[in-house]
């Protein structure tokens, strides 16, 4: 028999030296630059063992600047850490000897001397960062992009698709907030795509996408939120970049960057000129159902512009605590618009043979923003206030001619519109952040923004008879409206246990939109000359964030819950006719009421050393959706396009995006999204109940051969998808690049091809009880382009004698969203 107390004594022989040998401690360190006080994100990290510098176990800094070792055993290791354009650091005699975690504070990066490297992209571009609750894809360097615009920039980034007329998709949907610097930008007037088509390529840092953003976000955006930050230097000293390049089809860009940083001020500024021709070609083939005539057309476009656009401001770090922001953008765009097309004739009541339709578009936009934001660091560590003032104003005056002859001896067609935009928009916004302890955080805020824009046409048609011009009163108006959205927000973030944390919000939104049509017509009464318009609805926006911490090496399982909206655009609910091809009109419709959405969402990161992985399975509900509805009139084989709220939509998927580096020069980024499509039957616009699954998926894959060559190549592939009234077609590309470095890596040459095998193309088939109708269009045929980009910089070494001056001033002001 054993005593209880032998009993006591042996078992603790047994359990003492396993329980000894599966201690393991961890090591936390903050990275930061030293220059400007901020978080270094991606620095590489490898933890060594002290005695013979051998490889225990390798980390990344996260978007946080937070470095983190898990289960680490006991004993004496060194810490060796690395980031592009910084010199390389280590850390000798790191003792672990404690399950508590061993805090190695904060480590500071310094410049390794060279500007140059400090934007230097070593074959990993573009840099993927994935995060549980946004995706950020660092482009500065995407190849294929080199010498295009932020339409063909947007174009490479996974989980995003752009069709014929550069509207931007975010998981199959087009309905998607999209910001610059975190905020609607005025330049863009009515029309955010034109803007994006004229923005420099070279002009944009960092993409970011926010898919079921938090109640701190505006609502607005079915799938979502894309953030383009464009670039600004936050290096010492004074350090810039030129760029030019020139490309198929007369294609031409150049631009120069510059900052200037010291120890109360950063100035920045730059300056971009874009000179573009995109040319496209297309077809439509209309089949009338009530008399089987139909109708076909090919044409010819060219869409050509010339864009300066100039950004200035300065930071004024004022204390450790305070620091002010100003900034400005300007944008000066020429637009012209050329459309030949071929009509072609079948068994049509009137109209026999072929006729040639020439239209003429010439437009000039002027575009600009005001921005001032205010940071105040407060009592807490974390606790802080942070506002932006934006005022901006977008006009744009026009002209749209087309002239169209008849083989078959029928009198030439002509008309003349005169167009005029003015559009203005305010923002005001406030932000507190108040931290309660380690993983509890509240925040609030208030943001109201305002548009107005005013719209005018006038319509000139030609009559035969004396080949004159004279005022067509039907498509001549003016058009009014105001546009108001002002909401507050609250956040609390805390956490259930030592794994699960969760974050419940709620915004309060008031929509206020008042719309006036004025007509033209002298022979209307003064009761028809006005008719008005008003929308007033007040909406709660819910947010829910569940988060299960997986494991201590960063993967994380995430449930999230969403309400959003999507509101109109000036463009959908203004009644002016669009007549640029007079057999299909388009226009708005003021009544049109905001898609509500409920958004679901669970998402799983996984990450390694050299491979990143994210998984989102989703779900949205929406109702009301807005979808242009094409009809005929009197059987005149005209057809119209008119927004309506046709239906509702259910839309159910899962996205896979992951990033794999296979060597030290070659790494590949992969993504997949997979959706299931239902949309609900409407009698009331003859819609049949439809469904299909639908998916697209895209690679980009960088090498990094000899010394100072890279290639970049991405293909990309989007399957036929339902609609409302039909299918869209499917589209597919391939874009390949090379880029030569010389100078000391100052300097490099790049040739890329944007859509290599001529392929990449947008089309649709419409069935409705009238018309069946088919059209395929591209809006860019293939181009080639040869990109040269020199940066030079003077570094401020004074600063580098004291790495620790003026720590806490580097805070770059944003404004939020």
């Amino acid at each position: 028999m054993i005593s209880t107390k032998n009993y006591k004594l042996l078992l603790f022989y047994i359990i003492f030296p396993s329980f000894i040998f599966a201690q393991k401690g961890k090591i936390e360190a903050l990275v930061i630059d030293a220059e400007t006080n901020e978080p270094i994100i991606g620095a590489s990290a490898s933890l060594l063992k002290q005695i013979d510098k051998s490889y225990v176990l390798g980390a990344q800094s996260d978007l946080n600047g937070q470095l983190v070792f898990n289960q680490v055993e006991f004993g004496s290791y060194a810490l060796r850490i690395t980031y592009v354009g910084k010199q390389d650091i280590i850390r000798e005699n790191i003792l672990v000897n404690s399950t508590d975690p061993t805090s190695l504070g904060k480590i500071l990066l310094t410049d390794d001397g060279k500007v140059i490297q400090e934007v230097v992209v070593e074959a990993r571009v573009p840099e993927l960062k994935l995060g549980i609750d946004r995706k950020v894809f660092d482009v500065s360097q995407s190849l294929v992009s080199v010498g295009g615009s932020a339409t063909d920039l947007l174009q490479n980034v996974p989980t995003l698709q752009v069709d014929m007329d550069g509207a931007v998709s975010l998981r199959g949907s087009s309905s998607v907030k999209i910001l610059i610097d975190g905020r609607e930008s005025a330049m863009a007037g009515s029309d955010i795509n034109a803007l994006l088509q004229s923005l420099p390529a070279n002009a944009i840092d960092k993409v970011e996408l926010i898919t079921n953003p938090s109640s701190k976000y505006d609502a607005e955006g079915q799938s979502g939120i894309i953030n383009i930050v464009l670039k600004k230097n936050v290096s010492t000293g004074l350090n810039g970049t030129v760029t030019a390049s020139g490309g198929s089809y007369n294609n031409y860009m150049a631009g120069v960057t510059l900052n200037y940083r010291d120890k109360k001020f950063n100035y920045y500024g730059s300056y971009n000129f874009n000179r573009r021709n995109n040319v496209g070609s297309g077809l439509r083939n209309n089949l009338y159902l009530n008399n089987n005539s139909q109708i076909n057309n090919t044409e010819e476009t060219s869409r050509r512009g010339i864009n300066n656009t100039f950004k200035l401001g300065a930071d004024y770090y004022i204390n450790e605590k305070t620091t002010v922001g100003v900034s400005s953008n300007l944008s000066v765009r020429d637009n012209d618009r050329d459309a030949d097309l071929i009509y072609q004739y079948y068994n049509h009541p009137s109209l026999s043979g072929t006729s040639t339709r020439l239209s003429r578009q010439n437009e000039g936009d002027l575009g600009y923003d005001i921005n001032v934001d205010f940071l105040r660091k407060l009592k807490r560590e974390g606790e802080e206030l942070t506002a932006n003032f934006n005022y901006g104003r977008d006009t744009e005056d026009g002209t749209n001619s087309f002239t169209q002859t008849y083989s078959s001896g029928m009198p030439t067609d002509g008309r003349i519109n005169n167009t005029s935009e003015d559009g203005k928009m305010m923002n005001i916004q406030l932000d507190y952040i108040l931290p309660l302890g380690e993983d509890r955080k509240f925040e609030a805020g208030y943001r109201s923004i305002i548009r107005k824009s005013f719209d005018t046409q006038f319509s000139d048609t030609l009559n035969t008879v004396d080949n004159s011009y004279y005022p067509d009163y039907s498509i001549s108006n003016d058009f009014d409206m105001t546009n108001a959205v002002h909401a507050l927000y609250v956040n609390y973030q805390d956490r259930l246990s030592k794994k699960i944390g969760y974050q419940i919000g709620l915004r309060a939104e008031q929509v206020d939109l008042s719309t006036t049509y004025f007509s033209k017509d002298p022979d209307l009464s003064a009761d028809e000359l006005e008719t008005n318009g008003k929308q007033n609805y007040f909406r709660l926006y819910p947010t829910v964030f569940l988060t299960y911490d997986v494991n201590d090496a960063g993967d994380k399982i995430q449930l999230s819950y969403s309400r959003r909206v999507q509101r109109p655009k000036g463009w959908q609910v203004n009644p002016f006719p669009d007549v640029s091809d007079e057999m299909n009109r388009r226009q708005g419709n003021p009544s049109l009421l905001p898609e509500d959405i409920h958004s679901f969402e669970a998402s799983f990161a996984k990450f390694y050393s050299k491979w990143n992985f994210i998984s989102s399975a989703y779900y949205r509900r929406m109702n009301d959706v807005m979808q242009p509805y094409i009809y005929e009139v009197d059987n005149n084989s005209v057809t119209y396009s008119k927004w309506e709220n046709l239906t509702s939509s259910n839309v159910a998927g899962l996205e896979l995006i992951t990033k794999v580096n296979l060597t030290n020069w070659w790494d590949a980024t992969w993504n997949g999204n997979l959706f299931y499509n239902k949309i609900e039957g409407n009698d009331a616009f003859d819609i049949q109940e439809q469904e299909g699954v639908n998916w697209n998926t895209n690679l980009n894959t960088n090498v990094k051969f000899a010394k100072s060559w890279a290639m970049q190549v991405r293909g990309d592939y989007a399957a036929p998808r339902v609609m409302a009234q039909g299918k869209m077609k499917y589209m597919a590309g391939v874009d390949v690049a090379v880029k030569k470095e010389f100078m000391n890596k100052r300097a490099n040459l790049s040739l890329n091809v944007r859509d290599l095998f001529n392929t990449r193309r947008f089309g649709a088939t419409t069935v409705t009880p009238q018309i069946n109708s088919e059209f395929e269009h591209r809006w860019m045929k293939r181009m080639v382009t040869l990109s040269f980009s020199y940066r030079f910089g003077i570094q401020d070494l004074t600063k580098k004698r004291d790495k620790n001056e003026g720590e806490g001033m580097g805070e770059d002001m944003g404004g939020g969203y």
